[in-house]
């Protein structure tokens, strides 16, 4: 079936579902951003979107097929939760760490090559690699494996990993609880499945994977900052402590062998549950299992969805801890402070509507804000976009400004930092979570020339721990960065505040593991 989607501004366009009077599913993207959308993606949208208790589907920018629901899309539900419009990779994320080191300390490529070694010496890339393949790790045993599993970013769990604690007050989320908002049912989800002889023995080598980045699209980046040049960039590059002209360090990566076992898990839980009843399969997909709130197997999920998340949020601390020591061993005296950790792949519950007060952004109390609902809010790489303002955001550094939105492009094109405006409303709260791939693995391996690849790096003066730049990973593979910006700024979704420039890229080139 051949979709037609409906231009409805520059930027933005719905796509109906044909044979239903359900909501269309809200489309971001200029006419060149919509020609990458092919007909697997939006089928997978549609089926995603008649799926039973869904009142919301967004397709982001950079949308592109994925596990049952796409890439790079949003869907809500106050009735029903989705392990595919979350994925096998629970919780990856991006983080970004500010440094008071100057861009020009790092133009010698013999300093940058010293920081590249320093930093593979503590965090390993690689699918099936952990804290035993790198000589100055962070040891982490069965015990304290659980207990970050269960707490989160805890103090404790901090102090043990020496991961400053006040890097916690700038994550999305420092820790996730239970189905029932508490760590005691994470606590008593994660006994139950150690008393599985096969979770068991692969528990300590999972544990042993925090602190690294896995294979694939992960990375840890060097970049420089560039702020924009006008007065609302400025005033908000401040509060998210973002320094112009200074090195920062951009990281990618999730929950590891933890979040896809537990992932992996509920998948085929739920898919024998749907095979025993004979219900129907939303697009008669597989990877379209759903629970209705309030069972046992959703407790199940939700409770095994934030166990991966625990891990994934101490593995980005860790990761950003161990880049820090990294510099400091090469270049003594730099300090870094975390200025964002958000994540992409994950079920929250969150208000969603127009639940703005006019005038937020100046701090105006004069009118009430329009009535909400609580839903979850799955994102799929997709990224969430508060704006100042919004309720989720009360209580915290970021409420008059909105949260930093990191948005990764290539290391040629640069990543962006961004900042969610009131039109973010009509996407969820929600923009991409990067550019997107406009090539598969497979074909990028077959088109594009490994020399060609290599020396436009080298042109770039971008360094590599690779010996070879994989591939898959090349610029060439993925989305026109600046189109999906501009689509994200035409939509009325989010404002740029930065622009970040790669020095070097730390990846792998084992199959991806997200």
């Amino acid at each position: 079936m051949t979709h037609k989607i409906v231009p409805t501004g520059e930027a933005t366009a719905i796509l109906p579902t044909p044979g239903s009077a359900t909501k269309p599913i809200t489309v971001i993207g200029t006419e060149a951003i919509r020609g990458t959308f092919d007909d697997l993606c939006l089928q997978q949208a549609v089926n995603s979107r008649l799926a039973p208790g869904v009142t919301d589907l967004v397709l982001n920018p950079d949308a592109h097929c994925g596990y049952g629901a796409p890439v790079g899309c949003v869907m809500t539900s106050p009735t029903h939760i989705y392990p595919g419009p979350v994925g096998v990779d629970i919780k990856c994320s991006m983080s970004l760490l500010q440094l008071d080191l100057p861009a020009d300390q790092i133009i010698d490529r013999s300093t940058r090559r010293a920081l590249i070694d320093a930093v593979c010496e503590r965090t390993p890339t690689g699918a099936g690699r952990g804290q035993r393949h790198v000589k100055k790790s962070r040891y982490v045993g069965e015990g304290l494996g659980r207990q970050l599993l269960v707490e989160g970013a805890s103090k404790d769990v901090c102090q043990q990993l020496r991961i400053p604690y006040d890097w916690t007050w700038h994550c999305e989320d420092s820790f996730h609880v239970g189905h029932d908002e508490t760590a005691a049912a994470l606590a008593q989800r994660l006994a139950k499945h150690l008393n599985n002889d096969n979770f068991s023995k692969r528990f300590s080598n999972k544990m042993q994977q925090l602190g690294s980045y896995g294979g694939g699209n992960h990375f840890g980046e060097c970049e420089v900052v560039e702020v924009r040049d006008d007065d609302r960039a400025r005033k908000v590059a401040d509060r998210f402590g973002l320094k112009d002209g200074r090195v920062a360090f951009l990281s990618h990566c999730g929950s590891r062998g933890i979040g896809h076992d537990l992932a992996s898990g509920q998948f085929k839980t739920l898919q024998r549950h749907f095979e025993t009843w004979n219900i129907p399969l939303p697009g008669n997909d597989r990877q379209l299992v759903y629970a209705p709130l309030g069972t046992l197997e959703a407790d199940a999920y939700i409770d095994d969805l934030s166990l991966g998340a625990n891990f994934a949020t101490v593995n980005h601390l860790l990761i950003n801890a161990l880049v820090l020591e990294a510099f400091q061993e090469v270049i003594p005296g730099v300090q870094g402070k975390l200025v964002y950790f958000i994540s992409h792949n994950i079920a929250r519950k969150e208000v969603v509507g127009n639940c703005i007060p006019n005038s937020a952004a100046n701090n105006s109390d004069s009118r009430s804000t329009k009535p909400v609902k609580m839903e979850w809010v799955h994102r799929k790489g997709a990224t969430r976009a508060f704006p100042a303002g919004h309720p989720g955001l009360k209580g915290t550094m970021y409420e008059t400004t909105g949260h930093p939105i990191l948005l990764p492009g290539n290391p040629q094109a640069g990543s962006s930092v961004m900042v969610a405006d009131e039109g973010a409303a009509a996407s969820c709260y929600s923009v991409n979570h990067g550019a997107g791939r406009a090539l598969g693995r497979k074909r990028a391996f077959r088109e594009l020339d490994q020399a060609a690849v290599d020396k436009s790096f080298d042109d770039a003066d971008i360094l590599s721990n690779c010996r070879v730049y994989p591939r898959d990973e090349a610029p060439a593979a993925y989305k026109d960065f600046d189109e999906v910006l501009r689509s994200v700024k035409s939509a009325g979704l989010a404002t740029e505040v930065a622009r970040l420039k790669a020095r070097f890229v730390i990846k792998d080139g084992d199959k991806a593991d997200d």
